[in-house]
């Protein structure tokens, strides 16, 4: 009723029956609801309504419960009023909703229309811009074209700037390839040549070989080859970048190395290098590093090794090779291929060959001799250290030692200069190769542009770092150059000591040791703020050290001979000597045929003297000695002349031109006046002897250094070791100290010994190598082996007795260099002696025997005998004519043997013991008939009834000591015993003077054969080698006669009487002489003039000419001799005269020349021949009488009726006096005087005179020994025992 009122005036009455009557039309009330505007409900009606609303009961399900029709008219009104509210809130959205749409629809009228215009216009606008996109790729492209040809341009004119920048480089390169190409045959050529033959030649025989042989030869060809003047092989066979990238790898950077490995990469035969000083393999194992398989000939599966290396292809280096190679290797090293090159036959196996195999052949040999074939083989490489290399390597090291940071930067210089070379060099190839294999237009290729632009501003920088580089490394060199006199000297020491190994073959020493040394000198050195100062005190402690580091393992006698070459070099090359002076000193050139008009001067030192004076220094001295004899006699005959002063202006000479004229007037007191000369040059050091220190040496040894003992008769060195060991806690009872004395089976034990001391760190002796010379060489590779690896405390000494000959020497090199070596000899003199052989019995022995005057008179009478023929060895042949190895064994031995004899025997059995001990216990040794007799001699002499009678002397002013303790005899020997003397020996003072004249003549000769053979006399401004060695055969050739015609000979001698026959024996002995010395000099003279290859016996000739000695072919077919060259061909042509003479007749001469013969025992023999075929007596029962004339050869002029006159006789160790018809004592200083004609005869030995004879033996030469001829009896009123004890012997030549 509410919400129907009309009008929305809602009626007042809303009763039950108000609202009965409102629905009593059931149809129109329905009508009405269906009907009603719920959209449009007065406000009234819907206020009037709340109440309704709000009553809980006015809910459908209340209302329900009531009447289900009024709970749906509930519900209706809650809906109607639910929804005009909704109605109320959506209405006004749906109008303008409505509106928008209207809105909407008009919109999109305007849309359509003006899409309709978008649309056109976007036709209008593909159609722009497809337009705009076609005119903008046009642009595009023109941009793009444009770009790409500015690029073009700049990269043009970039290639073409670095191009004209190359352009000088290549336009003067292509000049000298266009002057290459006329001259590139002969240059290959000359490389080649260069290759396959100079590599084992010295740097000097290069140089002339190519610039005085083989260039001059090329050009006066008939079709001459052109050649480059001045050409480098170096520069055909290698670059500057190889060059350098050999010398970081460790090659010296000297320019024999460098040429050396140039021909060692560039040859197609084997290499195989000489490399002493293993300076070569070196560089080899470095260069090729773990590509290179290193083996030794007769090491375990060597074979097997080379096989692989053959397959794969492989570097294998063979080193240590001796001179004598496997025969299996024979086909490899002559490449002797099979199967079509593929195979190459190693003993009965047939081995595949990869040809990238290539065979490096090392010897550490000085001077090998290889067989030809050998040579034919492989090109030989001498790797040996040069004088100007070990300097340039010393002087970097004493550098670096002394100013690091200098060397530093030079050796940081040499390595940045030669990566620039070598940058540069890649670079260009890399730029010329793609130059090369560019095609069409190649300016797009940047690379190659950048590539030129980088080796053109590398090329700038390395201008600009060279300019720097060059004014920084003349700093540097000016800074090193301070110090080059350190390494000059040290190099020359070097060499000295290198060449020691010319004296005694032990004498061996590596420049790895002398390195050591010169390190160790160089940081002892004192130090001192003044440079000048600081180099002069290095140079003195490196000279001083070296020479006490070789001094120790040289013997006594070759002591001198050392510091005089160490004295002369050093000099010499401080040119403070002059070089003519000098070689006239060693070589000592005596004019021959001259007679000395003063009596105190032989005629052959009158031959010096002459030779002297035709030096301009020199000039007038014979005139000058002639002049003032007296002064020049008392200077000769004082005692000791090179303390004196010369007289007149002579005593302001130099030194060196003092000891030349002493060479000539006491060639006796020689090795005194250069100790002085030594002494004065170098100071006193130098001559001082002095005892050596073992600890000090054993400071110096290691696990890699064994310590080398060189043995001398008598001497215990190891005695030294086992103390020293002591004091380091080394000793065989704590099992770290082991002794091998090596014999037969010992080589097991030293092996096990070598190997637990390395391993655990012991001493091991060695003694006597020498006893096992096959075991030598694997000794040397245990030592080797050792060396790395090994425990510190690890050593090794070593003990052998030297060889008596070069050619018996068998310790190995690699030994010897590696070793410290040691020299321990015994005392010399009387008295170290007598005192060292009653250092062999004590107390107890003295007092062992009931016969005690008997015993102890005859004991220190054999210590004395022991004495005496142990130190009279030193007097050379007149002491001994051989040498024997008497031992303090002897003396041990004979005293037992005494001790047995007196306790034994009632009387003192003299004969018996004198034969014991002279035949048996000391005559063991002893192997010449005359030494015998010696020995005899003395016994009888020091041991007879006499020495119990009373005063006995043993020697002038030496009488037997009576009956005295063990003590007293060392002290009797000390107070009584008189100065060292010839006369303590039986012999006359000649006898030293003899001795110390031919010490002296040795000593020059040795001295003279270690001279450097590089440059010879020629930097004296004299004669070079080859030219003095031709002169010399020129002039031998041209004086040598023609041989005897034999037929003609033996026409004339029709009757063969036994003169004749000798003479006949003597032309045909001087043919074969004189047709090998022909023979001999033509083949050598064919040799220098390069149209035969040069022999060793060539090289023997050569080298025998130069040192002016008689050459060992020569001497086989010849007489024996001692003197020169010269005087040998002198006396040759008198031999070859005087048989000229003999033969035109075949009449006996008047006095026979028996030195002229090279058999004189023939015409001896003759002579009694001659005289049993006159009286028919037998042969057997003749013997010769010497009767001693007073003429001389000028007297007589005709043989005798029987027999011959002799002349050309010496006696030496007395003289015969003419007057009395005696042997008597010489006089001073004549040592050898000439015999007056002798007149031999055959006679009956029962005519034999015997009483008052000394039976003299005569001998051909000084040498004695085998030159024994014959034995004269000369008239004596001494006992003859004086005379065998002085060694008096008639001499054929002096």
């Amino acid at each position: 009723m509410v919400l129907m009122a009309p009008g929305g005036k809602v009626p007042k009455d809303r009763s039950w029956k108000a609202a009965k009557v409102m629905m009593a039309k059931v149809d129109t009330f329905l009508d009405s609801l269906i009907r009603f505007k719920k959209e449009n409900i007065p406000e009234t009606c819907l206020k009037a309504i709340q109440p309704y609303l709000q009553d809980p009961a006015f809910q459908p399900e209340v209302v329900a419960a009531k009447s289900y029709a009024a709970a749906g008219l509930c519900s209706w009104v809650l809906n109607i009023v639910k929804f005009y509210r909704v109605y109320c809130d959506v209405e006004p959205k749906r109008q303008a909703l409505t509106k928008a749409n209207a809105e909407l629809a008009a919109a999109q009228g305007k849309l359509t229309m003006i899409k309709t215009k978008i649309n056109h216009l976007n036709e209008n606008l593909a159609k722009l811009t497809a337009k705009f996109e076609k005119a903008t790729a046009d642009k595009l492209k023109c941009q793009q074209e444009a770009e790409s040809t500015a690029r073009t341009i700049s990269l043009a004119n970039r290639l073409v700037g670095g191009l004209v920048s190359e352009n000088v480089r290549w336009a003067e390169a292509i000049k000298n390839f266009r002057k290459q190409e006329r001259t590139l045959c002969g240059d290959v050529l000359l490389a080649t040549a260069f290759i396959s033959y100079l590599g084992y030649f010295t740097k000097r025989y290069r140089l002339r070989l190519m610039d005085e042989t083989w260039r001059p030869y090329l050009s006066q060809l008939t079709v001459p080859i052109p050649v480059t003047p001045k050409l480098d092989p170096i520069t055909l066979l290698t670059d500057d970048a190889d060059i350098a990238a050999w010398q970081n790898e460790g090659l010296p950077s000297d320019r024999m190395s460098t040429e050396n490995a140039a021909i060692l990469s560039s040859c197609q035969r084997w290499p195989l290098m000489v490399d002493p000083q293993l300076q070569g393999i070196k560089w080899i194992k470095n260069k090729y590093g773990e590509q290179l398989h290193i083996i030794r000939i007769g090491q375990r599966g060597y074979l097997d090794a080379i096989e692989r290396a053959l397959l794969q292809g492989h570097v294998v280096l063979i080193e240590n090779l001796e001179e004598n190679l496997d025969p299996v290797l024979g086909p490899l090293l002559g490449r002797e291929t099979i199967k079509k090159g593929r195979y190459i036959k190693i003993g009965d196996k047939e081995c595949e060959y990869n040809h990238t195999f290539r065979l490096i052949l090392h010897t550490k040999l000085a001077n090998p001799h290889y067989q030809p074939e050998l040579q034919a083989q492989c090109t030989l490489i001498d790797f040996t250290v040069t004088r100007d290399g070990l300097e340039d390597q010393l002087l970097a090291t004493v550098v670096s030692m002394e100013r690091p940071d200098l060397e530093e930067l030079k050796s940081n210089l040499t390595k940045q200069q030669n990566g620039f070379t070598i940058n540069l060099k890649t670079l260009e190839d890399n730029l010329l190769s793609r130059l090369s294999s560019a095609s069409g237009n190649f300016l797009g290729d940047t690379e190659l542009v950048q590539n030129l632009e980088t080796t053109k501003h590398t090329a700038a920088d390395i201008e600009e770092k060279v300019k720097e580089a060059v004014v920084t490394e003349a700093k540097i060199n000016e800074a090193r150059e301070h110090y080059r006199p350190v390494a000059v000297q040290s190099s020359l020491l070097y060499f000295i000591m290198n060449d020691l190994n010319k004296i005694h073959p032990m004498y061996q020493f590596s420049l790895k040791a002398f390195s050591v040394v010169f390190q160790k000198a160089v940081l002892k050195a004192e130090p001192d703020m003044d440079l000048k100062q600081r180099v002069s005190n290095l140079i003195d402690n490196i000279t001083s050290s070296v020479f006490q580091y070789t001094t120790r393992g040289l013997f006594e006698c070759d002591k001198i001979t050392y510091i005089a070459q160490l004295a002369f070099q050093i000099l010499l090359m401080k040119r403070e000597i002059n070089p003519a002076e000098l070689d006239f000193l060693l070589r000592y050139p005596v004019q021959p045929g001259v007679t000395s008009p003063v009596d105190f001067l032989s005629s052959h030192s009158w031959g010096g003297i002459k030779s002297l004076c035709s030096m301009d220094e020199f000039r007038n001295l014979d005139r000058d000695i002639e002049g003032s004899a007296k002064r020049w006699k008392k200077f000769v005959e004082s005692e000791y002349p090179e303390k004196e002063k010369f007289p007149q202006e002579w005593k302001n000479k130099s030194s060196l031109q003092k000891l030349c004229i002493m060479r000539a007037l006491r060639p006796d007191r020689m090795t005194y006046a250069v100790r002085d000369f030594v002494e004065e040059k170098l100071g006193g050091k130098y001559v001082i002897g002095r005892s050596l220190d073992f600890a000090a040496s054993f400071e110096e040894s290691g696990p890699t250094t064994p310590m080398f003992f060189i043995l001398s008769p008598g001497v215990d060195p190891l005695k030294d070791v086992e103390k020293h060991g002591k004091k380091l806690g080394f000793t065989f009872d704590k099992k770290n100290f082991h002794n091998v004395a090596l014999g037969q089976g010992q080589e097991a034990a030293a092996e096990q010994a070598l190997h637990l001391a390395a391993e655990k760190g012991h001493w091991v002796i060695l003694q006597n190598i020498h006893l096992v010379a096959r075991w030598l060489g694997t000794l040397e590779k245990l030592l080797e082996k050792r060396a790395e690896g090994s425990h510190e405390n690890f050593r090794v000494f070593v003990s052998a007795e030297p060889s008596s000959t070069r050619e018996g020497h068998i310790i190995p090199q690699g030994i010897l260099e590696n070793s410290i070596k040691i020299t321990n000899e015994p005392p010399t003199g009387m008295h170290a002696n007598l005192h060292k052989a009653l250092d062999n019995f004590n107390q107890d022995t003295l007092e062992m025997c009931a016969r005690e005057n008997e015993f102890k008179s005859i004991l220190f009478a054999l210590c004395y005998f022991h004495a005496v023929v142990a130190e009279r060895r030193k007097f050379g042949p007149q002491g001994w004519n051989r040498l024997y190895p008497f031992n303090t064994g002897d003396l041990t031995i004979s005293i037992s043997v005494l001790y047995n004899y007196l306790e034994a025997n009632h009387k003192v059995p003299y004969d018996d013991l004198c034969y014991l001990f002279g035949e048996i216990m000391y005559g063991g040794h002893i192997t010449d008939d005359w030494d015998r007799r010696l020995c005899g001699t003395y016994l009888g002499e020091f041991v007879k009834p006499e020495m119990m009678e009373g005063e006995f002397f043993l020697a002038p002013g030496f009488p037997l000591p009576g009956n005295m303790d063990y003590n007293g005899y060392h002290q009797y020997i000390d107070d009584t015993l008189p100065a060292e003397s010839p006369y303590l020996y039986g012999l006359h003072p000649n006898a030293e003077i003899g001795f110390l004249t031919q010490t002296s003549e040795k000593f020059f000769r040795t001295v003279l054969e270690m001279q450097p053979r590089d440059g010879g006399g020629a930097e004296g401004g004299g004669m070079t080698r080859e030219e003095k060695v031709r002169t010399e055969l020129d002039e031998i050739v041209e004086k040598l006669p023609e041989e005897f015609h034999m037929a003609e000979l033996l026409g004339k001698a029709e009757e063969r009487t036994p003169y004749q026959v000798v003479a006949l024996q003597e032309c045909e002995r001087m043919n074969l002489l004189i047709w090998e010395i022909r023979r001999s000099l033509h083949e050598l003279s064919l040799g220098l003039k390069g149209e035969l290859t040069m022999t060793s016996d060539m090289e023997n000739l050569q080298n025998a000419l130069f040192l002016e000695m008689v050459p060992d072919t020569w001497t086989k077919r010849a007489y024996p001799s001692m003197s020169g060259l010269a005087l040998w061909f002198t006396d040759l042509l008198s031999r070859i005269k005087e048989l000229e003479v003999w033969s035109t007749d075949f009449v006996l001469p008047s006095v026979v020349w028996l030195a002229g013969f090279f058999n004189p025992q023939s015409f001896l023999t003759a002579i009694m021949q001659a005289t049993a075929r006159r009286n028919e007596w037998s042969l057997d029962s003749m013997s010769l009488q010497c009767d001693i004339t007073k003429k001389h050869r000028e007297d007589l002029t005709s043989p005798p009726r029987e027999g011959a006159y002799l002349h050309g006789l010496y006696m030496e160790g007395a003289r015969w006096d003419t007057q009395t018809g005696l042997i008597v004592d010489a006089r001073l200083k004549e040592l050898t005087p000439a015999m007056p004609v002798i007149f031999i005869r055959a006679i009956t030995m029962d005519k034999q005179e015997i009483r008052n004879m000394y039976q003299c033996p005569v001998y051909k030469t000084r040498q004695r020994g085998p030159t024994y001829v014959y034995t004269f009896n000369l008239k004596t009123k001494e006992k003859p025992s004086k005379w065998t004890l002085a060694g008096v012997a008639l001499l054929l030549q002096i």
